[in-house]
């Protein structure tokens, strides 16, 4: 049998890996299965981008490689997009890197900036993306457990001076997932400058910028001056379109930067289906009359998920960003056990707060990516299963997201 390298022990687990093959054989014995695990909505795309796919994909030339430079027209329209929604000026060919999903850029970064003795700091919870990449470059994690204290926002204080002097990447995300919390311009501002004194990448992921409610509105990274220096911006079609299976984004940066990742990039894969990359330009024309009302669907069904969860016991803020309710959990309960009993008892698929990293143990995520209607009867058979392991006891921390 080869040996497996000696990295790969370090791989955490996937918490979505397992699901699908666990909800097929809950399906496949007829149960009636809830599935708020994936961030990723039971609505369509916006139908012009639907449409032209198909009309793309009858294009000869959209067929054949589209390489490192992709689709230029999808490169004018994400830097149309920056400038547009951010007021932000960005060179199409040298500052834009079309990305085959946020999720494989995030990752491949890593190997053009992480080495061994080189610190990544992660957030934790967080998504296994930026593990996985600083893993794979040779690089060191410092995890940072995003906790109500700070309002889970990372808090570059209270990192150890000898940690900082070796960090090389800070990972950000917000508005966040898990935490549904987001940060506030000064905060930010206070970020670029530390990363900005001590010559740190700040790889800021920002595929929710535009799923918040309540009249928050997110802002891009670049927003802040100095920000150019030291920071590479990730977005994202998945969310703000219900494109998540569509695998397109792109990655945005000073051409130095953006060069870096091109060239990581060169060498491990050929670039996005140009059909795709046509389909997405026709999302960001849809982007006005669009997304403000697909946004309207899901603030209500945020409305009604946190309703539905605070009536079934639970401790739970309404988040002013992205498709998530995080959920704390009683004292003494691991989420691995509730998310398990969850399943199994009640049909119920949600993901444990230890699944995004041990900062995250004490709370469970859920999204809101079905009608009011499903995500009641999932709050009231979560009810169920916290009754069954609380004995009645309704004695919780409070989450505080923001």
């Amino acid at each position: 049998m080869p040996k497996l390298a000696k990295r790969f022990d370090g791989f955490p687990e996937y918490v979505l890996a397992r699901i699908p093959q666990q909800k097929h054989e809950l399906l496949q014995k007829g149960v009636d299965v809830i599935d708020l695990g994936p961030g990723d909505a039971d609505l369509m795309p916006p139908e012009a981008v639907t449409r032209r796919l198909t009309e793309a994909a009858q294009i000869p030339g959209m067929n054949r490689y589209g390489f490192g430079l992709g689709l230029v027209a999808f490169r004018e329209a994400a830097a149309a997009w920056m400038k547009k929604r951010f007021g932000l000026t960005f060179d199409p060919m040298k500052e834009i890197v079309p990305l085959i999903g946020s999720k494989e850029g995030l990752s491949h970064l890593a190997l053009a900036y992480m080495e061994p003795g080189r610190v990544a700091i992660i957030p934790e919870p967080g998504y296994n993306a930026y593990i996985g990449g600083t893993l794979l470059a040779g690089g060191e994690v410092y995890k940072y457990a995003l906790r109500p204290r700070t309002r889970f926002l990372v808090d570059l204080d209270d990192i150890p001076a000898d940690v900082l002097k070796r960090t090389g990447v800070l990972y950000l995300n917000y508005p966040n997932n898990p935490t549904g919390a987001v940060a506030p311009l000064d905060y930010l501002e206070r970020v670029v400058k530390k990363c900005r004194e001590l010559d740190i990448l700040l790889v800021y992921d920002n595929p929710y910028c535009d799923m918040t409610f309540d009249g928050f509105v997110a802002p891009s990274v670049f927003e802040v001056d100095g920000a150019r220096d030291v920071a590479v911006e990730f977005f994202s079609m998945s969310k703000t379109f219900n494109m998540t299976g569509w695998r397109c984004a792109w990655a945005v940066a000073k051409p130095e930067i953006a060069a870096a990742l091109s060239k990581v990039k060169s060498f491990i894969d050929t670039g996005q289906f140009q059909a795709v990359q046509a389909a997405a330009i026709a999302a960001f024309e849809s982007f006005d009359e669009w997304v403000p009302r697909n946004l309207a669907v899901f603030k209500e069904r945020r409305d009604a998920a946190v309703v539905a969860f605070r009536k079934a016991g639970f401790d739970c803020e309404a988040p002013k960003g992205t498709m998530y309710l995080w959920i704390a959990l009683p004292e003494g309960i691991a989420s691995a056990t509730f998310a398990e009993r969850a399943m199994y008892d009640e049909g119920l698929i949600v993901l444990p707060g230890s699944g995004f990293g041990a900062g995250g143990e004490g709370f469970f995520r859920i999204s809101f990516i079905t009608s009011p209607a499903r995500l009641t009867e999932a709050a009231e058979r979560a009810g169920r299963v916290l009754k069954a392991l609380t004995g009645g006891s309704r004695k919780r921390e409070k989450a505080g997201v923001a």
